[in-house]
C-alpha cells in the first residue's frame, strides 16, 4: 500500500533540516528530513533515499519536537501521572513549528545578497485606509506577521506579494485578509489570505534572538515609505534596550516609517525580530521585537483571538467598582 503511494527521487547536495514524521493514511509513517513541502507533494530523505509523498495520502506532519512530545506522552506510566516540563516544552515548541518554520540548526551564514533574494519574497507589504506597514510570511498557507499598530482600528486590509521570475519582480494584491490574533501591548498581529486564488507562498524561517552577540551582522527587508523590497543592513547594537517597560533589539540597520512589521534577519536567513519603530530625532537607531515574543505569540494565538464582528476583542475591561461614599457628618 505504501509502495503504491510513494514515488522514489534522488536529490543530491540538498541542505539539512530538522527531522518530522510523516502520518500516513493506513496507519503508516515515515521518519525523516523534509527537504520540500509543497501543495501537492512532500520530498523526504529518509536517509538512504528520498520519497516524493503525494499529498492526499498524508494526515499529519509531526516536527521534530512534537514528535519527541507525542512518544514522552505516549510512554507516561497512566493518566494520572503529570507530564514531565520537558514534555510540556516539547509538545507547546511543536505545536508552535507545525505552525511556522523554524531554520535548520546546520543552516550556515551567507552573504545579505545571497539571503535578501532567497528570502525576499517571503516579505510582503500591508495596506489600510490608513497607511502601509511591512510584513512576513510564517507559513506557506498565507498566515503572515505584522505590528499591532499597522492594522490598529483597520477592517479593510490588502497585501502586496512580491515574487521574482525570470528576473523580473511581479506584484500581486491580495484583498480577502483576515485579522486572526491581535496583541495590543506586543504590537504584533497575525493576519491570513483567504483570496480563493491564492497561492502556496513562501515563507521565512525564525530563529532565536537569545543567540544574538552584540555586534553581530542583521539587515531588514521592508517598504519603508511604500519603497517596496527595501533592504538595509546593520549590526545588532544591544539586545535589551528598555523602552515603556519591555526589551528591543536595538539595530543600526535604518528603520524608517513603512518598515512597521517587516523581519529583521541574522546571516543565516531566520527572523530574529520585528521592526516597530525608531528614534526620529536621530540616525542608525531603530528597534525591533525579539522573535521570542513573536513564537510566544503565535504558540498562544488562540488567547490573542481577533473577533471581525467584535472589533474591541480581546481587549474588553470592566469599569472597577467605586468606593463607597462615607455617609456625611452633621
Amino acid at each position: 500500500m505504501l509502495k503504491q503511494c510513494l514515488s522514489l527521487l534522488l536529490l543530491l547536495g540538498c541542505a539539512t533540516a530538522p527531522a518530522a514524521t510523516v502520518e500516513l493514511k493506513g496507519k503508516a509513517s515515515v521518519t525523516g528530513t523534509i527537504l520540500a513541502d509543497k501543495r501537492d507533494q512532500i520530498v523526504m530523505d529518509i536517509g538512504y533515499t528520498v520519497l516524493v509523498i503525494p499529498r492526499n495520502q498524508v494526515l499529519k506532519i509531526l516536527r521534530d519536537n512534537e514528535a519527541a512530545a507525542k512518544a514522552i506522552v505516549a510512554s507516561a506510566p497512566g493518566p494520572a501521572a503529570a507530564p514531565s516540563q520537558a514534555a510540556q516544552a516539547a509538545s507547546e515548541t511543536g505545536a508552535g513549528q507545525g505552525f511556522y518554520r523554524v531554520a535548520p540548526v546546520a543552516a550556515q551564514e551567507q552573504s545579505v545578497r545571497e539571503l535578501a533574494y532567497a528570502l525576499g519574497s517571503g516579505v510582503v507589504q500591508v495596506r489600510t485606509p490608513a497607511g502601509l506597514g511591512s510584513g512576513f510570511f510564517i507559513n506557506p498557507d498565507g498566515f503572515l506577521i505584522t505590528n499591532f499598530h499597522v492594522v490598529e482600528g483597520e477592517t479593510q486590509i490588502s497585501v502586496e506579494v512580491y515574487d521574482v521570475k525570470n528576473g523580473q519582480m511581479e506584484r500581486k494584491v491580495f484583498k480577502l485578509v483576515r485579522i486572526v490574533a491581535l496583541n495590543k501591548f506586543g504590537d504584533l498581529a497575525l493576519l491570513h489570505i483567504e483570496d480563493k486564488d491564492a497561492p502556496r507562498f513562501v515563507s521565512v524561517p525564525l530563529g532565536e534572538a537569545d543567540k544574538l552577540s552584540v555586534g553581530d551582522h542583521v539587515f531588514a527587508i521592508g517598504s519603508p515609505l511604500g519603497l517596496e523590497r527595501t533592504v538595509t543592513e546593520g549590526i545588532l547594537s544591544t539586545k535589551t534596550r528598555e523602552i515603556e517597560g519591555g526589551l528591543y533589539l536595538q539595530t543600526t540597520a535604518q528603520i524608517n516609517p513603512g518598515n512597521s512589521g517587516g523581519p529583521l534577519f541574522n546571516l543565516r536567513g531566520e527572523v530574529v525580530g520585528v521592526t516597530n519603530m525608531k528614534m526620529s530625532f536621530g540616525e542608525g537607531l531603530g528597534f525591533a521585537i525579539p522573535v521570542e515574543s513573536v513564537k510566544f505569540f503565535l504558540n498562544h494565538r488562540d488567547s490573542f483571538a481577533y473577533d471581525n464582528d467584535n472589533p474591541s476583542n480581546p481587549y474588553h475591561y470592566l469599569a472597577p467598582p467605586s468606593r463607597m461614599k462615607k455617609p456625611a457628618t452633621e
